[in-house]
Order: structure tokens, then sequence, then C-alpha cells
């Protein structure tokens, strides 16, 4: 068998439950939680950052913990995430000290200076009016301006208030979004200011309730991006919107339909209401944000590929089609390029990449990867069409990373497979996919070029798991990671040859523009400071793994390439509870220079070299 037992860690307060191999560590079983812990040493236990209180079975302490915790923390539960392992089933709860920064920086800052979490663009006033009477006869916008302070308002809610003031007795609460009056509500709905934060990717969609009056997130939705059966990338659904009638409209409208959905799941899992949704932040690629707003895509398919916005964009959200407030806000990010969008902003923005004092690179894997390098001042910026592999898509038996995914594979003398959600495999998610790889490169049944060697080819000292393992598929090798007697629906699970040249394809583009962007700043990799891995993906890949394959620097130590979790959505929830760091967004997206990959006369070069395994 290739599955062992796994075992339930459940962390508090968010009551996840994941299933993991024993002595899987607990940094790594909270990623598959989707929980980011800091780990600014990049998880040597030097920091100490990344504590969580074990309850229950924990192990041994290591030598590392020892020195960084006392014998009375140790005893009560206190272990570092980075270096404890998962000895049996437990629960872990986990601080809020130790959750990566990038999820409360703006947050935190307001809140030590005393006043209100943010500074959310919508806001809410309770009043409590006189009623007109003969020598106080003041317009009832007056009325209520000498209560809220001066705002402006829209020609439909205007025929509204008069009504709703006096139903109310003149008590209520006004609704403004950067001095625009947008609702008066009868009563004391204060407590009731709520935002949605998305994250649109090319593959996967990932939304989240957020209350503006704490910053706190209530709920959290993902699924499928509904654009992928009309095209896996953007270029496809670019060439989509433009060769087939009426293409852009359907693009749209299926994503509308989807970020609808998930805010019905957002509002059931909360119980907050529709109407008390007033804005929803936005941040994708540059084509992602395109289709969302209806704009046509087509000169992004084109050289130069020209985007038709740069900055942010404030929009009504029944002008979208999205169902919240009748009159919400939708706000978009800015983008730097045609094919560097809004998601690199929010990278930006989330991991303070401007802010570091040596250079710094952050990549953001997924089907379309942006690659940041920030130094001597300045930020640069590409994007590389990776394809969608990393999402599980052109895979053979590839899936995203939820229930039934193998996403972990290991070697000890024979190979042992992690699955997610603790059940019989169906597929093969993208971190399995570059575990496999690894593994394989590591006992040479994988050739540096990418080819899967036949049975005849191996060298005499290869596990015997894994020769056995080398089995006939359609015609062809390939690598047998779960036999049909241990899937969910008795079909053998494999790794074919076209699987691995998918992975070398997303792997090379890449690494090829690492290279590239490191190469015009004159940095050597040995010189980064930290190489920050971003996207939903991104969290869960082994990073000693990811090196072995390429797609991250081989020169740089394992310490320095650092988690940061989905930092697209990240961007879009500080965007969505601070009009700070939208001003912010705003600034970095211009000052960040963008890289045309397609035009850099080394590209090619670099790209054929890169799809070599090292």
């Amino acid at each position: 068998m290739t599955r062992e037992t796994e075992v339930a860690v459940t962390f508090r307060p968010s009551g996840k439950t994941v299933y993991v191999l024993p002595d899987t560590s607990l940094l790594e079983a909270a990623a598959d939680a989707d929980i980011v812990l800091d780990q600014p040493c990049g998880g040597m236990g030097k920091c100490g950052k990344c504590r969580v209180r074990v309850l229950g079975n924990a192990c041994e302490p290591t030598p590392t913990e020892r020195e960084s915790l006392s014998e009375e923390e140790l005893r009560g539960g206190l272990r570092l995430a980075c270096q404890s392992s998962v000895c049996g089933p437990i629960a872990v709860e986990v601080p809020e000290t130790s959750l990566l920064a990038s999820r409360h920086k703006i947050l935190a800052r307001a809140t030590q200076t005393g006043r209100p979490p943010g500074d959310p663009s919508v806001c809410k006033r309770y009043v409590e009016l006189s009623a007109p009477a003969r020598g106080d006869d003041d317009p009832d916008l007056i009325r209520l301006e000498k209560a809220t302070g001066p705002f402006r308002i829209e020609l439909e809610l205007l025929r509204k208030v008069p009504g709703r003031l006096r139903k109310a007795d003149f008590c209520g609460t006004a609704v403004m979004a950067d001095g625009l009056l947008i609702d008066f509500e009868p009563g004391d709905t204060r407590t009731e200011l709520f935002a949605v934060a998305v994250d649109v990717g090319t593959t996967t969609l990932v939304a989240a309730l957020l209350d503006l009056n704490t910053g706190d997130e209530r709920a959290v939705a993902s699924r499928l991006n509904p654009q992928t059966r009309l095209g896996d990338d953007v270029l496809s659904r670019i060439l989509y919107s433009r060769e087939t009638p009426d293409g852009l409209n359907e693009l749209h409208e299926i994503l509308i339909e989807a970020i609808n959905e998930m805010i019905g799941e957002l509002v059931e899992a909360s119980g907050v209401r529709r109407g008390r949704i007033y804005e929803i932040a936005f941040s994708g690629n540059t084509t992602m944000q395109q289709l969302l707003c209806r704009v046509d895509p087509a000169p992004l398919g084109q050289v130069p590929f020209v985007p038709a916005a740069g900055r942010g964009m404030l929009v009504r959200t029944e002008k979208l089609g999205l169902h919240i407030h009748p009159r919400g806000r939708a706000y978009v990010m800015p983008v730097i390029g045609g094919f560097v969008g809004g998601d690199a902003v929010s990278g930006i923005l989330a991991t303070s990449l401007a802010e570091q004092h040596r250079p710094t690179l952050l990549v953001d894997i997924g089907t379309n990867g942006e690659i940041v390098l920030f130094a001597d001042g300045k930020l640069t910026a590409a994007s590389t069409a990776a394809g969608p592999a990393f999402e599980g898509a052109r895979i053979s038996r590839g899936m995203r990373g939820s229930s039934g995914a193998i996403e972990k594979v290991v070697v000890d003398g024979r190979l042992r497979i992690n699955v997610i959600g603790n059940v019989p495999p169906v597929g093969l998610c993208g971190s399995g996919l570059i575990d496999a790889a690894a593994e394989l490169l590591r006992h040479r049944l994988l050739s540096p070029e990418g080819r899967l060697h036949v049975p005849d080819e191996l060298p005499d000292d290869v596990l015997p798991d894994l020769a056995e393992r080398l089995v006939p598929h359609d015609g062809k090798t390939a690598f047998l990671l779960a036999a049909e007697t241990e899937t969910a629906d008795g079909k053998p699970i494999v790794l074919t040859q076209r699987d691995l040249r998918e992975l070398q394809l997303a792997t090379g583009a890449i690494r090829a523009g690492i290279g590239i962007l490191l190469r015009r700043a004159g940095v050597e990799p040995a010189d980064l400071k930290s190489v920050l891995i971003a996207g939903g993906f991104g969290n869960f890949i082994r990073r000693s793994n990811a090196q072995r394959i390429g797609l991250m620097p081989s020169d740089v130590d394992r310490c320095r390439i650092r988690y940061q979790g989905n930092t697209s959505l990240a961007g879009a929830r500080l965007t969505a509870v601070s009009r700070q760091a939208r001003t912010m967004a705003e600034d970095l997206a211009r000052r960040t220079e963008h890289v045309d990959l397609s035009t850099d006369p080394g590209f090619q070069t670099a790209f054929a070299d890169a799809m070599i395994f090292p």
C-alpha cells in the first residue's frame, strides 16, 4: 500500500482540521489548513515567531525549541511550528501574534493609536435628529448634514430619504462611502458594516467576508473559476472573447455568477445580510480584472499588450451585476502592465516588498506567474505564462488542492503519499506533482532533460519499490503513485511523460523570468535577502523540492525562501479595510517598472536552458 493512516490536526480558533502523515511539521500542517505563520528566519527556529500551543500529544521538544522556550512554556505545550512535528492526533492553538503580519499590519497600526481598526472608505454614523417644526424648517438633508458633516447624494436615494427619516422618527444610521451618502437605515446598524475581498485567479476564486469595524474575517469561500471551461489560461480567454460571438459577455457573466454564489456562501456561513455588505475589493491579473469589468481584453492579446486602465477603479456593483447593497461599490486594484496586474500590486503591498533593505524577490506561482524584484530602491516586475500545471490542469490525473488530491509525496526507503481529507485518492495536485518530480530526480528515475527512464535503463541501486512503479500506460512508461485498489474511482493514478513535460514548461517559464530580472538588476541569486513565495498554491510546496526541480533558485539558502500565502487575497483585504492601503497600492503600481519578457533578446535562450532540471 502507498497510503498510510494519516493523523488529524485541528487548529484553533479556526476549527479547521487537516490530515497529515506522521512526522509532518506543524508549519506544514498549518499551511494545509490555510494558516500562514510568521517565520522571518525561514523556518530555522531562530526567531521564535511561529509559536503555537499543542493541546495533548505534543512531541518532545527539540534542542532548538529548548533554546527558545522556557521549561514552563514547554510543559504548557508551547512549541515552534517550524521545529515540532505531528506525533498523533492533536489540537493546535494558534495565537494572533504568530500569524503572518500581512494579514493585519494596517489594522494593527490603527489599533495601536487607539483609533478604530483601519480606515475603511465606508463608514456609519448613528444620528438622532429633531423633527422639523415651525421655526426649525431646515431641509431634510441639511438637518442630516449638521449631524454627519457634508456629503453628496445621488438622486435615486434623495427620493427615498424624506420618507425614511419620517418613518424612523428621524433616528437612524447614515451610511457614507468617501463622502457619498449611500443609505439611511432605521435604527442603530453601526455594528453591521461589512465588505468582501476577492482574489480573481485564472484557475481559482477565493472570497473573504470582512467586518469593517474590527477587520476580522467572518467567512471564506473558494471554488474553481468557471471560465476554465472556455480556456485554461488568459491568452485562450482573450482569444475566446475576440473570436466567439458574445464571448466577452459570456466570460463576464459566468464569473459574476460564480462570485455571487460565493457571496451567498459567505452570507450563509456568517449570518450576515447581503444588504449589509457595502463594498467588494478585487485583485487579479490584468486580463481577469478586465473580464470582471466587461472591458474588452483584445489589446492584451497583441503586441505591445496594453491594458485598458492602469489606476484602480471604483464602480457601482450593480453595474457589474453583483448582489450586495444596492448602492454598493467595487474597488478593482491598479495594474502595472499587460500581464502584471492587480495581484502583483497586492503582493508588493501585502509583503511590504518596497520596504526591504536588501534585494528581495517575490514570486507568485500560478497559471500566470508574476515575479517582482526589489533591488537598489527599485521595483521591477514581469509575468510568465507558466500555464495551469501547478493548479492540476493539463495533468493526466491532475486536480486542484481539494479533498482526494495527493498533495505530498515522500520517499524514505519506499514511496508514501499524503491525501487531502484523509480519503482514497482521486488525483494529483500541484504540490504533489512537484514532490513526485523531485523524488524521481533524486532517485534517478527522471533525467535532467525530463525523460522518464524505462525499467531497463535504471541504475542497479534504485529502490525496488520505485523500480516496480514504472508501469506501462497507454503504450508508454509512467510512474505509478496509487494503484487502482487504492483510489476512489478504481483507476490507477500515474505520472506520465506528458505530465512531466507540462511541469518542465511551467517551471522553466518562472525560472527563466527570475533569471532575466536578476540579470537586468545585476543581482546574483546568492545576493537575495529572501525569496517570498506567494499564491494560494505557493504556500503548499516544499522548498527543497521546489529548488530540486529548479522552480526556486538553488543558490539561495532554503531558510531565505519564505511562504507568504495568498497575497492577492491579502492585498484585496487590505484595500477593503483601508483607504491608506488603496493610496499605497496606487503609488506602488505606478513606481514599478514593467519588464516585457517577450521583448528581451535573452528570454528564449534562458527559457530553453531553464527547461533542463538542475
